[in-house]
């Protein structure tokens, strides 16, 4: 599996191209907005697009799913269901926050932990990992080690849980029973800022120790 992050919104959000190197069949995760620049890189990269993959329903990461998805006729996988009031809302958190108008959506396909979600010759893990928010899911690769872990963890950080339906005590459980058994060399992608290991996570991050 191959990876290209594109930052996107005024949150400088971690949207990710990924594919599959043998069919060149890929999915955008997390395409929180700025399409325009999302379907350049995707044609850049010489990639079909299979599916739209979300790992939360906060606005940044999901802005531009309902557009994407309609333009492209492509399926959407994730988050967990749990995450759908948040989903429901999103017309109203675009006036909270200032971002373009963009419409709710509902998945072709809620996701729960122990699933999986193929593309091309690529298989990816499905770990529901609460905290963040309710329904929050992490993508893992395990033949690249490559984790996709929205706002769960960050290099340094975790995801802030004073959102509704956030929990801290979830978010730290999930970290430690879910992605630490992942193994410390796994690189994961965050939904911002710069990339980093489990293992320098376990090391140094002060939220976790």
């Amino acid at each position: 599996m191959k990876a290209k992050i594109i930052p996107v919104t005024a949150f400088a959000q971690n949207c990710s191209l990924i594919w599959c190197e043998d069919t060149m069949k890929g999915c955008l995760v997390d395409p929180g907005g700025d399409i325009d620049k999302l379907m350049h890189e995707v044609k850049e990269e010489g990639i079909t697009l299979e599916k739209i993959l979300c790992t939360h329903g906060h606005l940044d990461h999901v802005g531009g799913v309902a557009e994407i998805s309609a333009k492209e006729n492509l399926p959407i996988e994730g988050p967990h269901k749990d995450d759908l009031f948040w989903i429901e809302g999103l017309p109203e958190q675009t006036v909270q926050f200032g971002f373009p108008p963009t419409e709710s959506f509902t998945p072709t396909r809620w996701l729960n932990d122990g699933d999986t979600v193929t593309f091309g010759h690529v298989t990816l893990d499905v770990l529901h990992c609460p905290g963040h928010t309710p329904g929050h899911v992490v993508f893992f690769e395990k033949k690249s080690r490559v984790a996709i872990v929205g706002d769960v963890l960050f290099q340094g950080s975790i995801g802030r849980t004073d959102f509704p339906k956030g929990n801290h005590e979830d978010l730290i459980h999930a970290i430690k029973t879910k992605l630490f058994p992942l193994g410390d060399d796994v690189v994961f992608i965050p939904g911002h800022g710069p990339l980093s290991t489990i293992g320098d996570e376990k090391r140094s991050n002060p939220f976790l120790r």
